[in-house]
């Protein structure tokens, strides 16, 4: 899709919902909360080490938790990560 864009001069999309890229970081964040709401599991392990950033484990565990049910294997390693450090 990439090549397709280049060559076509294309606006580079989203790969997930196929729309032109955020144009402010505002738009970033609406469109991040969507595919969060859509349960993609990518966008809540990304939103769940966000939380472990900021101190919210307990948030961070319930995100992990969710994605690595649908399948995502890095929300797994942060899960165990989590339980290492006793914070799961």
């Amino acid at each position: 899709n990439q090549k397709r864009e280049w060559e076509g001069k294309l606006q580079p999309a989203c790969p997930f919902c196929r729309h032109p890229s955020p144009k402010t970081q505002e738009e970033a964040k609406i469109k991040f909360m969507k595919r969060v709401e859509k349960n993609d599991p990518v966008a809540m392990t990304h939103f769940g080490r966000k939380r472990c950033r900021e101190g919210n484990y307990v948030g961070a565990f319930e995100y992990f938790a969710k994605a690595a049910e649908l399948g995502d294997v890095e929300a797994y390693y942060n899960l165990s990560h989590l339980y290492r450090e006793g914070e799961g």
